[in-house]
């Protein structure tokens, strides 16, 4: 499962909805115990995509780097990457799935004019097929 505390959430949702009609993306942040993951904190990126990025979100090897140096100096886990679907579901296309991680989380916003319509969290399986995993929101947790 993963918890996702309250104010990282607004963060996130706020992303999708400033990058509307274009995909938003950046990472997830946080910590994890067994296969329980709280997210306290999001690294906004560029949607370095060329091209139609309303349909497409690309993350610049870069900004990888700049994560994985974030996650060291707050001293928190890289849990994945999320990014936003305007005007469609929250579900990972055939291209979400080729490009993910085994390890990482994928929460995806669906985001509709002004409007956040869903946001669901997805990842791979064995079979390297996604598989939605649960979300909760955490009030009590903080980012940092």
């Amino acid at each position: 499962m993963l918890q996702i505390a309250l104010n990282t959430e607004e963060q996130l949702l706020e992303d999708a909805l400033l990058a509307f009609p274009d995909e938003c993306c950046g990472f997830l942040f946080g910590t994890e115990n067994g296969d329980e993951r709280l997210l306290t904190d999001i690294l906004v990126v560029h949607n370095s995509k060329d091209g139609d990025k309303r349909r497409r979100f690309e993350i610049a090897p870069r900004d990888y780097l700049k994560a994985e140096r974030y996650a060291d100096e707050k001293g928190l886990a890289l849990l994945g990457v999320y990014h936003s679907h305007p005007n469609h579901p929250a579900v990972p296309s055939e291209h979400d799935r080729v490009a993910a991680q085994p390890f990482f989380s994928y929460v995806i916003v669906s985001v509709y004019g002004d409007t956040i319509a869903d946001v669901r969290s997805w990842r791979l399986n064995d079979d390297q097929q996604f598989e939605e995993e649960k979300i909760g929101i955490d009030s009590i947790a903080e980012s940092n």
